[in-house]
């Protein structure tokens, strides 16, 4: 009998050591200060050493000090992105974890914080760690959040509190250390373990958690508890607004917007919702979810949807469905799918993707992009009214990939571009799965998704998995896939090059444009309905195929658009005769999506300003879509109301992208611009221009840096008036080169450029520097420095010199609004170039060389001190020194300043009679130019 007890024993212990194998743990106990906003935390970590490798050191994530100083990973990231909300911060805004100790079975260990990645922490361990060894490390720490402005997580004005990521875990490790900064990105990489976590708060707060139990003592304790998770999140909210919505398969707790849903509605919705995911994917990784208004602002359902209520198209069932399907499709993957969060991300936004397009089909298969405004007049004849709901996701994918600026799908999630993280890729690797449903004919993928979740929910999985699943189920070759679409920019894009008929059959040649080899499917079309389907393959750079006649008298490639195809301008082939491929031209107001069957052209009024033709509206035609074109246009006729006369400008342009991944050169664009307007009292000038730009870009695409080479012939001819000493010289010609270095940031903002000019009279070469750097006590400091010399000049005006302060600008290249002013306000208007002196001095040009320093500093806010200081000779003069000083009211850098002189060479000018008419102004009134403030951030 004892001996049957000791082996009952033996197995009992055997199998806990099996259960409680491999299962890491924190347990903390955190204390919250909300008046300091922080938290005192003692934690116990339990790791156990599942690498296969003796381990002689243990990293631990600190995201929560990833926000303690303006030089980390963090803050360089919304650097990158030109948020300076950070940077500005006062110190009390900023978090960061203090550490009293950290020790391991009653000894202190040491440890340090990684030099460039101060979120992590390297701890030393006293004695190596086996295989299989586990080790419980003790720590005490005070945890200063942050304002949730940052990231959303934090400390929020009204004095609620929303915690992620604040306490510490361990490093994942596979294959070595996963080493991730916190880069607002969401994908803390560790491993999953079990958490238990005791929190004290003031009584005034109800806490919603994302933990699977929380047993509330009621005296402003709880205790909280999740298994098989990375992290438990905690909302502390004075007033909640959380409800719970109870299915057979999961509980939602959210407090999303319903719209005017009551909660009956709400309930059918989630349940809707639950039961598709569970349907289509498989059993919920836990029994509780929690969805929050911050997993929605930081991952919303982009598009219509995030108009006001009073556009908003859609109707409340739908955009809430939408909402909460994608919200629960992102935080079931997260917490189902253990892989590399940031190399391998692309495969759960695949099944993302995929997943919310399956549903728009399922329940809502008539449903258009524009919803409701699809039906409206005056909008229901544009072709992006047209657009079924999932066309935006191939669409938009698109937009990026015209722009030159598309990145692989395994790209590290921390080095896509804002867009492509949040977008492009994403919808990219939805519609590719849909690529493949639409290649194999058979219901593949969708079998292939749901197992593939269900094999790997809850446990370590990689690219391989998903990669020998997919091929193993896959009935055709899929090579292309991860080669060409997944680890590749190659772009599919073909075109039918000549159809040879014959009685029965017909003899297809397909052109490949570029290097991917991809399948493409032709459709043959008679009477506007899909008589046959072909899939063609390994084209190469062309192919002919023989498919039966079958009536056909129209092919297309793609015809369903399901492939992503780059240009689908020249997709189909008419079978009766030549002139019916020729397409037709259509107008449209404003702009429009793309519609491969005609030539569009859009139309919409403009208007400008200068003080000889006065307000002069007019309109513009041009062919730029949605989409970016390679080959565009763009004419505006305008009429002069004051001048009373045809005025405008026009350009043509052609770009062709360079996709070579070992070259910088990225696009070579051919333009041919010109303008015709006044350029004084009844006075017009005609401007043409030919120009070839060479673009350069780092091979990382979050890089601002960019650098151009410009070659442009400048041929100005100007209507004389023999009164103005100018006219010496009425028309000419210059041939101008630039090299341009720009690397825009909020924090230091750094361009030059080199030019060199040369005509018959004159050649001339110049630098100009721009550097504008912003401190860590958030004052500023701008500094330009200007150097120009005439190699030779044989001209008898100052008409072409180096100018001080206001530029003849003779190539027209600046937007003056009086450019032959001398007095009254248009002549205060100020451009800084050349010189770039604001006072006007005496004498201010140079036929010779010049040389020029300008800078300002901050004073406060956005009030800043200016100094210009410079020489400039003239042929036959001295060398002369010059100077100013005075006040910049900075109010949107580089779109609108004032700038007020105090003392200059002229004396004390504060003091001078017509103090108002020195005051100098920037303001930029280009909607083209200012919407570039609100969209550097994604691109």
């Amino acid at each position: 009998m004892n001996t049957i007890r000791t082996h009952f024993a033996l197995y009992i212990l055997l199998f806990l050591s099996f259960t409680t194998f491999g299962q890491h743990k924190n347990t903390v106990t955190a204390t919250l200060q909300a008046e300091s906003n922080s938290m005192n935390v003692e934690q116990k970590i339990t790791y156990t050493n599942e690498t296969g490798t003796t381990l002689t050191e243990i990293y631990l994530n600190d995201w929560n000090h990833a926000f303690s100083g303006k030089n980390t990973p963090l803050a360089k990231r919304f650097a990158e992105e030109y948020h300076r909300n950070f940077h500005l911060a006062r110190e009390k805004k900023r978090g960061n974890t203090a550490i009293d100790q950290i020790s391991a079975n009653g000894s202190t260990l040491n440890w340090e914080r990684l030099k460039e990645q101060v979120d992590i922490i390297k701890v030393t361990l006293s004695k190596p760690l086996q295989p299989n060894e586990t080790v419980t490390f003790d720590l005490k720490y005070q945890v200063k959040l942050p304002y949730d402005e940052f990231t959303r997580y934090g400390f929020t004005k009204n004095g609620d509190f929303s915690l992620r990521y604040w306490y510490l875990t361990p490093a994942a490790y596979r294959n070595g250390w996963k080493l991730y900064s916190n880069k607002n990105l969401d994908d803390l990489y560790t491993e999953q373990a079990e958490h238990d976590i005791t929190l004290n708060f003031p009584e005034k707060f109800k806490v919603i958690s994302s933990a699977d139990t929380a047993v509330d003592s009621g005296n402003g304790s709880i205790k909280l508890t999740a298994k098989d998770v990375k992290d438990i999140t905690i909302l502390l909210r004075q007033n909640s607004g959380f409800k719970t919505f109870q299915t057979d398969k999961v509980n939602i707790t959210t407090n999303l917007d319903p719209y005017r849903l009551d909660e009956k509605q709400q309930a059918i919705a989630i349940d809707k919702v639950v039961q598709f995911i569970h349907e289509k994917l498989g059993e919920f990784p836990r029994k509780n979810m929690m969805i929050s208004k911050i997993d929605n602002k930081k991952n919303p359902v982009y598009g219509l949807g995030q108009l006001p209520s009073f556009v908003r198209p859609f109707t409340d069932d739908f955009q809430y469905e939408i909402k909460i399907l994608k919200a629960v499709l992102t935080k079931n993957l997260e917490e189902s799918m253990w892989m590399d969060t940031r190399t391998e991300k692309w495969i759960s936004d695949a099944l993302e993707t995929y997943m919310l397009m399956v549903y728009a089909e399922t329940f809502y298969p008539n449903m258009k992009l524009t919803g409701g405004l699809s039906k409206v007049w005056g909008i229901r004849s544009y072709e992006f009214a047209k657009l079924n709901f999932n066309d935006q996701y191939p669409f938009l994918y698109m937009l990026m990939a015209r722009k030159n600026i598309d990145q692989p799908l395994n790209t590290s999630k921390d080095s896509l571009t804002k867009f492509n993280n949040n977008i492009a890729n994403k919808y990219k690797a939805g519609v590719g799965l849909k690529y493949l449903k639409s290649y194999f004919d058979e219901l593949v993928i969708d079998d292939f998704v749901k197992e593939f979740y269900t094999n790997n929910r809850l446990k370590k999985s990689t690219r391989k998995d998903f990669e020998d699943l997919l091929k193993s189920k896959a009935p055709k070759d899929i090579n292309w896939y991860f080669d060409n679409y997944v680890d590749s920019r190659k772009r599919i894009d073909y075109k039918i090059k000549k159809v040879k008929k014959t009685d029965d059959s017909l003899q297809v040649t397909i052109k490949n444009k570029y290097e991917g080899n991809f399948p493409i499917s032709l459709f043959g079309i008679k009477n506007d309905s899909v008589v046959s389907k072909h899939w063609i393959t390994d084209v190469g750079e062309k192919k002919t195929v023989t498919i039966p006649r079958d009536g056909i008298d129209r092919l297309v490639l793609n015809y369903d658009k399901i492939i992503p195809e780059f240009n689908q301008r020249d997709n189909w082939k008419s079978l009766n005769g030549f002139f019916a491929n020729n397409k037709k031209l259509r107008f449209t107001f404003f702009k429009d999506a793309e519609n491969p069957h005609y030539n569009q052209i859009f139309f919409v009024p403009v208007a400008r300003f200068n003080l000889y033709d006065g307000f002069t509206p007019g309109m513009r035609l041009y062919n730029k879509v949605f989409l970016t074109k390679r080959l565009l246009y763009d004419f505006k006729p305008s009429y002069g109301l004051r001048s009373k006369q045809l005025v405008g400008s026009g350009s043509i342009s052609y770009r062709h992208d360079i996709k070579k991944t070992n070259s910088n050169l990225y696009f070579v664009r051919f333009t041919a611009g010109g303008n015709y307007f006044n350029y004084a009292e009844n006075l017009t000038y005609t401007r043409l221009v030919p120009k070839v730009t060479f673009g350069f870009r780092n091979p990382d695409f979050r890089s601002n840096q960019k650098e151009f080479i410009d070659f442009r012939y400048v041929i100005v001819q100007r209507e004389q008036d023999p009164t103005l000493e100018t006219e010496n010289e009425p028309n000419y010609s210059v041939f101008n080169a630039r090299y341009v270095y720009s690397n825009p940031d909020p924090i230091r903002h750094m361009t030059w450029f080199t030019d060199f000019q040369i005509t018959k009279r004159f050649s001339k070469v110049s630098f100009n520097l721009n550097y504008r750097k912003l401190f860590q006590d958030n004052r500023q400091l701008n500094v330009r420095f200007f150097f120009g010399k005439f190699l030779f000049n044989d001209t008898n005006s100052d008409f072409f010199s180096f100018a001080l302060d206001r530029p003849t600008d003779y190539l027209f290249d600046y937007n003056y609004y009086g450019r032959s002013e001398d007095t009254g306000l248009f002549s205060q208007q100020l451009v800084v170039a050349e010189g770039g002196f604001k006072s006007k001095l005496e004498s201010p040009f140079s036929n010779d060389w010049i040389g020029t320093a300008n800078a300002s500093y901050s004073i406060w806010k956005w009030i800043e001190a200016y100094g210009d200081v410079g020489f400039l000779k003239n042929n036959g003069r001295s060398t002369r020194f010059v100077y100013d000083s005075g006040i910049r009211l900075n109010l949107v850098p580089d779109y609108f300043e004032l700038y007020i002189p105090v003392y200059s060479n002229n004396g004390w000018e504060i003091a001078q009679p017509g103090f108002d008419q020195r005051i100098r102004f920037i303001v930029t009134l280009s909607p083209k130019t200012l919407t570039k403030l609100f969209t550097r951030k994604w691109f």
